[in-house]
This record gives C-alpha cells, structure tokens and sequence, in this order.
C-alpha cells in the first residue's frame, strides 16, 4: 500500500471528522479510507481515532500524529512543488468556487492567463454567491468578502474593494438624487441575497439604512440590467461598478460617506496536502490582485 495515500487519508478523515467526506474530498471509496487509516494505526501500533456512530475525534496519540504526518505530507508537497517549478510544467484540475460577479469582472481573466502558461493545467470553475462548502463540494479553493475568514480554514487576504451606491440618470431625473444615507428608504432600490440592510460611515458616525424596493435578486448582473434601465438605486463592488460609471450608464451617489470595504480571501482547508498547482495559482492570483481597487470615476 501507498504508504503516502494512507497518511493523506489519515489526515483527511482527522480534518473533517467523517470517514465519508474523507472519502469524496480523496475520490476514495469509504472503505478505501478505513484501510488506509487501520494501515497507519498498524505502523504506529497506536490507536489514532475514536470512532462512534455519531463523528470521529482524535486520540491524543492521534494528535501529536496528526502533527507528524501533516508535516510529512508538507515536505512532500514542497518537494513536488520544487520539482514542478524546475521542469517549468504544471498540471491537474482546480475547482474554484467565486461570486458570480468577480468570476465575469476579474477571475476570468486570470484564470485565462494561467491556463495559457500552463496548458495542461484546467479549472473548473463553481459560481455562486452563497457560500460554498470545501468539503462536499470537493473545492480548492474558495474566494470569499468577508471580513474574517473561519477559523478552521486557511486564508489568504487578496485585495480590499470598495463599494458605491448608484443609479441611472435617468432613474435620477425622474425621482431626484439622495444627499444623505437615510433618504435611501424613500427610493426603490435593487437589493441582492436579501441585504436590506445598507452601511455607510461619514466622521466616524455609521450609519445603517433599510432599503426596500420592487426587485430582489441573487445575480447582481441581472440587478445591474435593471439598474441601467432606471429600475433603481444599486450598491455595487467598485470592480463591477467602474465600467458602468465611466461609461455613464450609472452615476455614483453619496459620495460623501464612505461605505465599509469588503475584503476578498482566498480560503482552503490546509496547506499540508494541498495539490502543488493550487499553490501556484493562488501565488498567481495574490500577485495579479495586490491592488485594492476604488472607484474609478468619482464625480
């Protein structure tokens, strides 16, 4: 047996606590992962796990294991990842999930470039605007605005991005431009995932504000079409809003408070059995996206 591939499935299984998620995260039969794991207690002559019908926990000889082979399977990594960056080939299958909008303003993109410099490389690529779960959906790497990523997932912080609240000339011309945060609740604005609830600061006072409107959507592009059409007050990521705004399709509002950053994380499950490839798109990413992006056109 692969002593390699019991030793991830050991670490695997103590990571999400379940021999079955173990199993989908490794593309290994359930009972695959059990021999795997009964194969390193047999080495260790040590007992690693509790097992009940319920959940699976760690001996304290399955900790200070844990550390071990979490170290073992790091060298390793570091070692193929050595070996790939000399021979100047990458390949393997990335999944990504990302937020729709970011997907179709900046991942694209990116994910485009990598390809082309690593051509036997591929990415598949889950858009959602709900939050993704590593594990059962078998993800890599999960792109996430949070403020503070979960504790049991490593992070990467890309980039902050602002936001701004804006509508069509023509939505202005005919129901009058907001001065002030609260006004808001006087116009019908397009609201994405249920958010009623809108944020802004000016001379460190906040300021929340329950917006209502006619439309509500979780595709952000379908809002953006409405917007345009002078449907109504939208608050967008400045990544999305720029090109409408340049462009004058849309006209920035309030920009006299500041409405609080989001910040974009690049988040995994850990970094000692992570595939060499997933580090080095990330790497790719964090190097593309060192610059915060704002609002581009401000009026």
């Amino acid at each position: 047996m692969d002593r390699l591939i019991a030793i991830r499935s050991f670490v695997e299984v103590a990571k999400t606590g379940s021999f079955t998620q173990a199993a989908n995260q490794l593309a290994l039969s359930r009972l695959q992962v059990s021999r795997h794991v009964k194969e390193v207690e047999s080495w260790l002559n040590q007992r690693l796990l509790h097992r009940t019908t319920r959940k699976v926990s760690l001996t304290s000889a399955g900790e200070d294991a844990l550390l071990h082979c979490e170290r073992m399977l790091s060298e390793m990594i570091e070692m193929e990842m050595k070996a790939q960056t000399l021979t100047e080939s990458l390949s393997g299958t990335i999944r990504i999930a990302t937020p729709i909008g970011l997907a179709h303003c900046l991942l694209l993109n990116v994910v485009e470039e990598f390809t082309q410099i690593h051509p036997a490389v591929s990415v598949d690529l889950l858009l959602s605007d709900h939050l993704s779960l590593l594990v059962d959906e078998r993800v890599d790497i999960a792109l996430r605005f949070t403020a503070q990523p979960a504790e049991n997932l490593i992070a990467r912080r890309l980039m902050s991005i602002d936001a701004v609240i804006c509508a069509s000339p023509a939505y202005l011309q005919q129901h009058g431009i907001p001065v002030h945060p609260d006004e808001l609740s006087q116009h019908n604005c397009l609201i994405h995932l249920r958010k009623q609830h809108w944020d802004f600061v000016k001379d460190n006072k906040s300021y929340s504000v329950l917006v209502n409107g006619n439309i509500q959507a979780n595709d952000l592009s379908l809002l953006v079409s409405s917007a345009i059409r002078g449907q109504g007050i939208i608050r967008l990521t400045c990544d999305l809003a720029n090109p409408y705004c340049q462009s004058n399709q849309l006209v920035p509002l309030l920009l006299d408070y500041h409405i609080p950053s989001s910040y974009l994380w690049a988040v995994y499950l850990s970094r000692s059995y992570q595939m060499p490839v997933v580090r080095h798109l990330i790497d790719y990413i964090v190097d593309k996206w060192k610059d915060d992006i704002k609002l581009e056109n401000k009026r």
